[in-house]
């Protein structure tokens, strides 16, 4: 019985039937018929108690996704991952640009990550899953959970904004040194800290710049749209772009280069850093 997700249920005001809470708690089970099926075959477990449809979700639960021999087959994805970090209960890796950090899709971070993991040895363990996302193009530091208590206690952190995370991008044109950004994202208040680093010329762009943000919130895409709206997107950005100044075929500048937090188990303080891609190397004599 090998255990392949793990969610922890927050307070509910009411009580809710499995059936209607669960949708979408798995990435492998977002829709109200695949949840169907996986509590008939077995596959959903509460508080280490196989679900059904007679099942109430009060508050407080763990559910857990058990493997199938269809989705086991996830497992044996090839793709060889950077590990920056790792212990028994956490992991962070380097993400490669263009690869989605999970979903339906068969190529995923998600996917890939028992290739490159070591087991863990806790009495809890369950196939390794990411924590938090970045986008499909960003590239860096991703947050991995091995245990169910640790991705419990991880997802708390990211809730409690306890964990710090510092990204570097190129941006283009002429732009200030430094500030702090509050443009709402999806009418939600979002906050970024931005300072350049290092400035060069461009033909094209008139300005690239190195920039290190700090995001305090963390909605979708809040620092593309931040940098947009400030007038300088990042250099690559297809979507979040001024019209004729999109670079192609070189992908997006942006790079999550810094995690800090207290690790939830053994109360160290981890502060991991991620070198930045070569293509950085390329425009900027990088000290950081």
């Amino acid at each position: 019985m090998l255990v392949i997700a793990s969610h922890a249920v927050p307070v509910l005001q009411n009580p809710v039937r499995l059936q209607e809470y669960g949708v979408g708690i798995f990435d492998l089970l977002v829709t109200k018929s695949a949840l169907k099926k996986a509590v008939k075959k077995e596959l959903i477990l509460v508080n280490g108690t196989v679900g059904s449809t007679a099942t109430f979700i009060k508050g407080g639960e763990q559910i857990e996704l058990l493997a199938s021999s269809r989705n086991s087959l996830a497992r044996k994805l090839l793709l060889k991952l950077e590990v920056v970090y790792e212990d028994d209960y956490l992991a962070i890796i380097n993400k490669p640009a263009g690869i989605l950090v999970s979903g339906n899709s068969f190529k995923t971070v998600a996917n890939a990550l028992t290739q490159n993991l070591m087991p863990s040895q806790e009495a809890d363990a369950v196939m390794p899953q990411p924590v938090h996302r970045l986008d499909y193009p960003t590239t860096g530091l991703l947050l991995i959970g091995k245990t169910s208590r640790s991705i419990m206690l991880l997802s708390k952190l990211f809730e409690e904004k306890k964990i710090s995370k510092v990204y570097h991008a190129v941006t283009i044109k002429d732009m200030k040194r430094k500030g702090l950004l509050q443009y709402p994202v999806d009418d939600k208040a979002a906050e970024s800290e931005f300072e350049v680093l290092q400035v060069i010329p461009s033909e094209r762009f008139d300005f690239l710049n190195l920039v290190r943000l700090k995001p305090s919130t963390g909605r979708r895409h809040q620092l593309r749209k931040h940098l947009l709206a400030l007038g300088n997107p990042i250099l690559g950005d297809a979507v979040y772009a001024l019209d004729d100044l999109i670079l192609k075929g070189k992908g997006l500048y942006l790079h999550a280069s810094e995690l800090k937090f207290v690790h939830p188990l053994t109360k160290e303080e981890l502060i991991i850093k991620c070198r930045l891609p070569k293509k950085f190397g390329k425009l900027f004599k990088i000290v950081l």
